[in-house]
């Protein structure tokens, strides 16, 4: 009884492999897209990864044209990440294309 392997469940994290190294050559720099669930039917998206020289206060008031609340919120780790209110994955993905901010390194994550 005294060699039991017990493994006790931890809290999720989405974020988690975002912080992960990459240490290969010639890595990308992917720009995520992520849902949170928040209570019954409400949803948070969240994007994180975006070049430093764009103005996220810009990109946000495009991305409000999807009828939906947001804001730019500063994180120590992750640096400035925009949060919308519902579930936006397909919507921000298809405007970061045809606008040119990014190419095809998207990572959308979610149920």
């Amino acid at each position: 009884m005294s060699d039991l392997d017990i493994q006790i469940p931890t809290a999720f994290d989405p974020f988690a492999d975002a912080n992960a190294e990459d240490s290969g050559a010639g890595t990308k720099e992917y720009v995520y897209i992520r849902i949170q669930q928040r209570n019954g039917r409400k949803s948070l998206t969240t994007v994180q990864g975006l070049k430093k020289e764009f103005s996220y206060n810009k990109i946000l008031k495009d991305l409000k044209e999807f009828c939906c609340n947001g804001t730019v919120v500063q994180d120590p780790e992750l640096g400035q990440v925009i949060q919308l209110q519902g579930d936006q994955r397909k919507n921000v993905s298809t405007f970061l294309v045809q606008a040119g901010i990014v190419k095809d390194n998207i990572k959308i994550h979610g149920f």
